[in-house]
């Protein structure tokens, strides 16, 4: 690509989050960068749509008063210039594991851009689970920016995003031992989701985040959260939802209708 590429930027943090400002700054040196966030936080939103969304101009961009996906929608069809590359990030906390990536409003925005036909990249920090309500500063994110800035400037020109329609990466823990290295991994099958009815209200505890936290998690090499827990940074080259598969049993199931 001759020219500086068009990047969208995008959170489900808010747009006042130290992580986006870390990951705008860290891609000027790489494209035009325009941010179009939510004007609060849309943690856990997944895909959700709005039918109408408020656009109020920022010190970074656009602060849009909806979900990720939204900000993707109204980035690409009514604000700024039509971007070459869509990033999302940086997260407060990973995205980790196949159950957790339809819950992400992180990776929806890489989705929702894989839908248009446009290479995404999902940015995540790993924190534990003592470190959320905590304050997060910019340095803390330098590892998940470096690694984004690092993916964005060399993906886009090399054949990554023929066969992959979004990159979901992962950092590790900002205080912990970094080795250096990216893994090329894939989303870990492990779940463990509790329900607890305490009175007229239900707890649910996901205990991943305990495995985490101690680092005994129970993911074989080669998956994304055995990379993270061991300190390199995770890039999962992935397909947007839904993809199908041959079955011959539905077939007879389809026919005998």
């Amino acid at each position: 690509m001759a020219d500086s590429p068009e990047i969208l930027v995008t959170n489900d943090d808010g747009i006042d989050a130290p992580g986006i400002r870390a990951l705008a700054e860290g891609l000027r040196d790489v494209g035009n960068v325009t941010v179009v966030a939510p004007a609060n936080d849309q943690s856990a939103t997944g895909r959700a749509m709005s039918r109408e969304v408020t656009v109020d101009e920022h010190e970074l961009g656009y602060a849009v008063g909806g979900t990720p996906s939204d900000c993707i929608v109204a980035g690409l069809e009514a604000l700024g210039p039509y971007p070459d590359l869509v990033v999302a990030g940086v997260n407060e906390g990973a995205n980790l594991g196949m159950y957790v990536l339809g819950r992400s409003g992180t990776v929806s925005a890489a989705v929702e851009a894989a839908f248009f036909g446009v290479p995404a990249i999902a940015a995540s920090l790993f924190l534990t689970s003592e470190d959320f309500g905590a304050e997060t500063h910019s340095e803390d994110y330098e590892a998940a920016v470096e690694a984004t800035a690092y993916l964005a400037e060399h993906t886009l020109e090399t054949g990554v995003f023929e066969d992959a329609d979004y990159l979901n990466v992962n950092a590790p823990h900002p205080g912990a031992e970094p080795s250096g290295e990216m893994k090329v991994t894939r989303p870990s099958h492990g779940y463990d989701m509790t329900a607890e009815r305490n009175g007229e209200t239900v707890v649910l505890k996901d205990r991943m985040w305990d495995l985490m936290d101690a680092g005994t998690v129970p993911d074989p090499e080669g998956t994304d959260r055995r990379a993270v827990v061991d300190g390199h940074v995770s890039v999962s080259p992935l397909t947007a939802p839904h993809t199908t598969e041959h079955h011959e049993s539905l077939d007879e199931l389809a026919d005998d209708y």
